[in-house]
């Protein structure tokens, strides 16, 4: 049994295990709708704008915006950057669906990058091979020391409509490999016929 001088130690490290617990639980079901606009988001590609996955560069460059006061990003950590569906490639997929919980939220399942937060900043991203065809923006989240989301930002407006850009999916297939399987194909048929025509010959040579 614990003395009596150490049950309020122990209460207090029960309290401050508690304390952290919760707070990280806020952060874990904090609301999307409740997150502060701070940072000034732009994206390369002009509006409708087709980019291929795998092939084209994009780049992004964001910072706080100008006109908040200052101080606003001191809780600033880390910054995300990601690749989202914008309405129009979620429509009757249940699996892009925007949840206001940012912990269920499927709207950004694409990583660009992750990173210590340096106020303004940039990055050149190559589309992912694996992306899909659609319709998207970028969106910037900026985390505490304790991984949780404190601010963000986005190249479209709240609706998600404007500045929005297409990217196209890699095929998996090349042109030149397309052309190398037709050539095999077709030398393929014409080895068959002359096997024929040989035996044939033989054939009759025998018979002679």
């Amino acid at each position: 049994m614990a003395s009596t001088a150490a049950r309020p130690l122990l209460l207090l490290a029960s309290a401050v295990v508690l304390a952290s617990f919760l707070a990280t639980a806020a952060h874990a079901s904090g609301l999307f709708s409740t997150l502060p606009k701070t940072l000034v988001v732009t994206a390369s590609p002009t509006p409708g704008q087709v980019v291929k996955g795998g092939e084209d560069k994009i780049k992004i460059t964001w910072g706080l915006n100008k006109s908040l006061p200052a101080g606003t990003d001191d809780k600033y950590k880390t910054i995300k950057v990601k690749l989202c569906y914008a309405p129009v490639s979620q429509k009757d997929r249940p699996w892009r669906k925007t949840v206001d919980h940012l912990n269920k939220d499927k709207t950004c399942q694409f990583k660009i990058v992750a990173r210590p937060y340096a106020g303004n900043d940039s990055v050149e991203w190559t589309v992912e091979k694996d992306a899909p065809t659609g319709t998207y923006f970028v969106r910037v989240y900026a985390f505490d020391a304790v991984d949780g989301e404190v601010g963000y930002g986005e190249t479209t407006d709240a609706k998600k409509t404007t500045n929005l850009f297409q990217v196209e999916a890699i095929s998996g297939r090349h042109a030149t490999l397309d052309i190398v399987s037709i050539c095999f194909s077709v030398f393929s048929v014409v080895s068959l016929f002359g096997f024929f025509y040989n035996e044939k010959r033989k054939g009759k040579a025998e018979s002679k």
